[in-house]
């Protein structure tokens, strides 16, 4: 027994250690895709201050949020005069391990980079605004393979701006039929598959193998100009790839016959269309799809659109059809999808027009409360963990919330993001901070729009 007990802190040592590993958050919202982390013991206590900043590193002007595996945090960073940068950081020091770049320069509205990426064991994946997606080695840091998923399925990118046309990074000229917003577009990893919309004309969402970059399957086009991208969601035992789709967008193609949105279900193995729900009515569709359980499905927008939730049934025959359960203005996130806590629904429903703030709506589509503007929530991002729920207010602040249907309990708070001084750009955009942030080994990552800051947001060890 003696001898046996001698190897229990080396045992303990190694499940820590896996157990750090197991909080890792590789892609766009997280493990598994839905903004919930399995990191436990968040400090339920802030000092004055705050919690403690651990290290702050430059970043350019941009949305574009980070991942983190195995202690190592990448971010697609963006000089819009040059192009996009794929950044690695030492997760515990803010320490540049290696970084890798290529020219795409261009600017449109709200300029900056735009993606999460998304890494596995060997590779990390990024596609940059003008539709650059890579491959890039872990080891290497070389790229594996590259494609542009705009310009090879019929994108015509126009006139980027410049200095000689619209005056630089941040201005906005003739672009043929490319995104107003530019391809903002996270990849999905399904097997050996990569998965993303392609947002060109010829494609709708695309899939390659991730190892090759081979083509294995398109869908076509599957409507109008969209922002959203691919999430996973169980339909009666089976995968289903899910695309929320924008109606037309009247900013910009006001001479554009006006069609509906829609919710589309895709086969992951071939790209075959399997269900299709007509009927969404938001011109900028930028969060996925919420998988809410018994093959219910909800889709939120911004522009004072709301939420949509619908059903997915199967037919006698094996096909399926998908029905409305409601609709509501009341309610929706304008950059992200809502958090899905014990069976109710928070978002922070800012947009051009209202401002609702921090809102919770049951699963039957009643709003239980929002915020409004005491205090506001405008375009901030989200994470469940530990049984709470940390936010960024989409400008300086951070808070700790205790998710409660009964009214808006925050715990703590703090205003981290505090002005800074800057130029140009910077100046713009101040500390907005629209982009996703990421939780691992208990440091949350938070960007704005000259810097990443890693927070300490629970205990070490």
């Amino acid at each position: 027994m003696k001898n046996q007990l001698s190897y229990l802190p080396a045992v303990l040592l190694m499940l820590m250690s896996m157990n750090v590993f197991a909080q890792d958050w590789p892609q766009f919202l997280g493990p598994e895709r839905n903004s919930t982390s399995p990191q436990k013991n968040l400090l339920r206590e802030w000092p004055e201050t705050g919690p403690e900043v651990l290290w702050t590193v430059p970043l350019g002007i941009g949305y574009g949020g980070p991942v983190v595996k195995d202690g190592k945090v990448y971010i697609l960073d963006r000089n819009d005069e040059e192009g996009d940068k794929m950044r690695c950081f030492d997760l515990n020091t803010g320490d540049e391990l290696w970084n890798f770049e290529y020219a795409a320069a261009g600017s449109v509205m709200f300029p900056g980079s735009r993606s999460v990426p998304i890494v596995d064991d060997k590779h990390v994946y990024s596609c940059g605004p003008f539709g650059d997606l890579y491959c890039i080695d872990l080891e290497s840091h070389k790229p594996v393979w590259n494609v542009n998923v705009w310009t090879e399925f019929g994108g015509d990118v126009g006139n980027p701006p410049s200095h000689e046309s619209e005056g630089g990074a941040g201005g906005f000229a003739p672009r043929g039929n490319f995104p107003i917003w530019a391809i903002s577009q996270n990849p999905l990893i399904y097997d050996d598959l990569l998965v993303l919309a392609s947002q060109a004309p010829d494609a709708g969402v695309v899939a390659y193998n991730k190892n090759t970059g081979n083509l294995v399957w398109k869908t076509p086009n599957l409507g109008n100009e969209n922002y959203a991208s691919p999430t996973v969601i169980e339909i009666h035992g089976e995968d289903h790839i899910v695309m929320v789709i924008s109606s037309t967008n009247p900013i910009g193609r006001r001479d554009t016959p006006k069609t509906p949105g829609s919710i589309v279900g895709i086969d992951p193995a071939n790209g075959k269309i399997l269900w299709k729900f007509e009927g969404w009515e938001c011109h900028i569709t930028v969060p996925s799809a919420v998988d809410v359980g018994n093959n219910k499905i909800l889709a939120t927008g911004g522009y004072e659109r709301g939420a949509t939730m619908i059903q997915v049934e199967k037919q006698s025959d094996g096909s399926y059809a998908a029905k409305e359960l409601f609709t509501t203005v009341e309610f929706g996130d304008q950059t992200k999808p809502p958090l899905l806590i014990d069976g109710n629904f928070y978002a922070q429903y800012g947009t051009n027009n209202r401002r609702d703030g921090l809102t919770c709506m049951n699963m039957n589509g009643e709003i239980m409360w929002k915020t409004k503007r005491d205090p506001d929530f405008n375009k901030g991002s989200m994470i469940y963990a530990d049984g709470l729920i940390l936010a960024t207010d989409g400008a300086r602040k951070l808070y700790l919330i205790e998710p409660d249907i009964s009214g808006f309990k925050p715990i703590a708070s703090s205003e981290l993001l505090a002005e800074q001084k800057g130029e140009g750009m910077v100046a713009r955009f101040g500390t907005q901070n629209w982009a996703p942030i990421a939780l691992a080994d208990g440091k949350l990552l938070i960007r704005d729009q000259s810097r990443m800051l890693c927070v300490q947001v629970a205990e070490s060890y």
